[in-house]
């Protein structure tokens, strides 16, 4: 049963379920799977690979799919966006960095403008920017965040923004997780680990599979991967990724891996290899929902026909005691 929402009826969708925009894991086929299944797919622009993201633009086909890009990114390799906006998706995210000086251009294309938000701050300035969507991303998230939970950071956003859409992201993989970030008070959601846990995302098998035999307990945040493919993010970003090996190894020593060039042309030779106990798999604290790699429509209506049957049943679950 279609769940609707402010977003569901601004992005033209039937269930409100959004796909993160992982650098390349969120390929054409992954996204238009999404879309097709009645959510809303976006492609990882992630660090601005051109000849990448144009492939993946032709194999999304018809599907309405979005473009999701790391800001920081866009400054530097400006014609990206005027490539994405030649095709005139529906939307463009937007995570990390300033978003004023594209917003502009995203919305004279006629395009949603999304923005990825981790603290109040910047939930208003993505506002004062035309923001016609916020995603209010907990460090439960795999990848590159800051430090409010989810639980909190989303009733924040929704009270400082009461006429924006707000999504919720950061640990959600199912069903419960949209009801309840229904509950407080954002339009859907947005999900990425639990997608890179599916038949199309663009992932080796080798990362999927470690996916499904992670728990929460065993992800981390840190610079470590970071340092080690020499791509530092400034403070106070870090990323959520799986434990492993070469976190094991050199966690409380990222100084001196700073300084270790033979290390870092190791990890990327492991990354090269799909050798996961040097490369990270970025990954989120929701693997512990994760069990099975379904095809990504089948996700769609799984997710949200528990949510449906969670939120019509509640009044049946859940019962008002009786003033005595």
């Amino acid at each position: 049963m279609p769940i609707a929402t402010r977003l569901t009826e601004l992005l033209g969708i039937k269930h409100p379920i959004l796909l993160a925009p992982m650098d390349l894991v969120s390929d054409g086929r992954l996204a238009a799977a999404v879309s097709r299944a009645g959510g809303f797919g976006m492609i990882g622009g992630g660090y601005g690979d051109q000849a990448w993201l144009e492939r993946e633009m032709d194999a999304a086909g018809d599907a309405r799919v979005g473009v999701g890009f790391i800001t920081w990114s866009m400054a530097r390799q400006p014609r990206l966006l005027d490539l994405v906006m030649e095709r005139r998706p529906p939307a463009v995210m937007l995570s990390f960095g300033e978003v004023a000086p594209h917003a502009e251009k995203i919305k004279r294309g006629g395009a949603l403008l999304i923005c990825q938000i981790q603290t109040l701050a910047q939930a208003r300035e993505a506002c004062a920017s035309g923001a016609d969507i916020l995603v209010a991303q907990g460090a439960e998230a795999g990848g590159h965040g800051i430090a409010r939970g989810t639980m909190p950071l989303v009733p924040a956003v929704v009270d400082a923004a009461p006429g924006v859409v707000v999504v919720a992201a950061g640990g959600i993989a199912d069903g419960r997780g949209i009801a309840a970030a229904l509950m407080l008070g954002a339009d859907g959601v947005l999900v990425g680990t639990r997608f890179y846990a599916t038949e199309e995302a663009a992932a080796p098998p080798q990362a999927k599979r470690r996916i499904l035999a992670a728990t929460g307990d065993r992800t981390i945040r840190s610079i470590l991967f970071d340092i080690a493919r020499r791509r530092v993010w400034p403070a106070p970003y870090c990323g959520r990724v799986l434990q492993n090996a070469f976190s094991e190894r050199w966690r409380g020593r990222e100084a001196e891996l700073l300084q270790n060039e033979a290390e870092a042309a190791r990890y990327a030779e492991a990354r090269a290899a799909d050798d996961f106990d040097t490369a990270a798999v970025i990954a989120g604290e929701a693997v512990d929902l994760i069990a099975d790699l379904p095809p990504a429509g089948e996700l769609v209506a799984r997710m949200a026909d528990q949510a449906a049957s969670l939120l019509a049943g509640a009044s049946r679950r859940y019962r008002l005691a009786q003033p005595s």
